[in-house]
């Protein structure tokens, strides 16, 4: 059952859990999603963005074609903030910044993102470090995309020395191994409503 922790009758918002794509990939044993799974009960339910698989947190869907126009416009406008909780490895060197690299697909090694300031689209990060775990050396950091580039916030977490915990994509294989998932949580979303015009605040309990 996915957890619904907003509905009217524009928007549903819901909290994936990781490992479930949020749309049906390639292949029949990808065809079990978080889309295919909300439309038994909400069959006018739209994707209005996604998660990676490994990711787990807050998903927005539209439930008329007019709230999916108005909710696209919004993220293309990049008046939607999210925030995410994730667990790094290390100890940053500073309590909070930003991460402005660039990034592009690696086409050889997909669905691998990488940094790349000749051709790369352009990729902002916000951070700031909440706890340090000097028993495991890891530490929670709080991550607001300013953009939305695929895999932004795993790629700009190595780019800066400090991977995200089970990433099977990014992480050396003692960092992968620190976590049976990918300690990444969209854990708050924030906007103003396309219909009632009311700001909305959804959050997300971190599971880990």
């Amino acid at each position: 059952m996915i957890p619904i922790l907003y509905q009217d009758d524009a928007l549903l918002i819901v909290d994936k859990p990781a490992n479930l794509l949020t749309t049906p990939g390639r292949g029949e044993d990808k065809q079990d999603c978080l889309i295919s799974r909300l439309l038994i009960n909400y069959p006018n339910a739209r994707i209005i963005h996604r998660l990676d698989m490994a990711t787990s947190g807050i998903v927005v869907l539209a439930l008329t074609h007019a709230a999916q126009v108005a909710m696209g416009h919004l993220f293309e406008q990049r008046r939607i903030e999210k925030t995410y909780i994730a667990v790094v490895d290390g100890k940053l060197s500073e309590i909070e910044g930003e991460i402005n690299k660039p990034l592009i697909c690696d086409w050889e090694n997909r669905p691998i993102q990488k940094v790349c300031f000749d051709s790369g689209k352009p990729a902002l990060t916000t951070y700031e470090c909440l706890v340090y775990d000097s028993h495991h050396h890891t530490t929670r950091v709080k991550l607001k995309p300013k953009t939305g580039r695929s895999h932004q916030l795993r790629v700009h977490m190595l780019a800066l020395g400090h991977p995200i915990l089970g990433d099977y994509f990014y992480a050396p294989e003692p960092i992968l191994k620190k976590s049976k998932r990918l300690l990444l949580h969209a854990s708050k979303i924030e906007f103003e409503h396309p219909v009632s015009k009311q700001p909305v605040v959804i959050e997300s309990v971190v599971p880990f």
